[in-house]
């Protein structure tokens, strides 16, 4: 059967935002939002938020699916939406670019490593922290084929081409897929990328499909 009847969701849920998905798109919501207006809707989540996970108890039709997710050789501590991401796709390279930017590596099922960096707006704010004259927003067209000359370029050249250089060493010439709220911007900087906000709710549906839940 099909999960998603009317009034029915999958949810990633952050430490602020809860993202939905019905099938064919994704919503994205404060916390408060979701206790306010989904109630009385069937929702199906995963989460991060330990004061999420401790509310959404009192929902008699939210259930906590994050024991049903499981990605071959994940390390102990890894967060379930990662994880999630990560079963979207056999193999790959999976860049998620939101509060903290994520690099996974999976081949033929099996997850092989990655790395945590800090995301854009954290970046920014750590020059910022450097300097009121190192205060500025992200260029996120800034070419990378020569030196910048303005430091608004100089701080977006230097975050956007140290992410490059790092997946670029570290993808092993796998396909790219990104997701996050940074990740559509971030993907045009790699030939061939694939961006799609929906990758974590494919890596669940996978799972529930192999587990026969839906």
């Amino acid at each position: 059967m099909s999960l998603f009847r009317e009034g029915f969701y999958l949810a990633d849920v952050g430490n602020t935002h809860c993202h939905l998905y019905n099938g064919e798109e994704v919503k994205h919501l404060l916390h408060e939002e979701v206790y306010r207006d989904y109630a009385h809707h069937s929702i199906w989540y995963i989460s991060v938020s330990h004061t999420w996970l401790q509310r959404a108890k009192a929902m008699p039709l939210w259930r906590n699916i994050a024991p049903e997710i499981s990605l071959n050789g994940a390390y102990e501590g890894m967060g379930i939406d990662r994880q999630a991401l990560c079963l979207s796709r056999e193999r790959g390279f999976f860049i998620d670019a939101g509060s903290a930017i994520t690099l996974d590596y999976v081949k033929e099922g099996v997850y092989g490593g990655g790395v945590i960096l800090p995301g854009v707006r954290q970046l920014l704010k750590s020059y910022a922290q450097i300097s009121p004259a190192l205060k500025t927003t992200l260029l996120k067209d800034v070419s990378l084929l020569e030196l910048p000359k303005t430091t608004k370029e100089q701080i977006s050249y230097g975050i956007i081409a140290s992410i490059k250089a790092l997946v670029q060493r570290e993808s092993k010439g796998e396909k790219l897929y990104f997701t996050g709220g940074d990740g559509a911007w971030l993907c045009s900087y790699f030939e061939g990328a694939i961006y799609d906000e929906t990758l974590l709710f494919q890596g669940i549906l996978k799972t529930l499909k192999d587990k026969k839940l839906c």
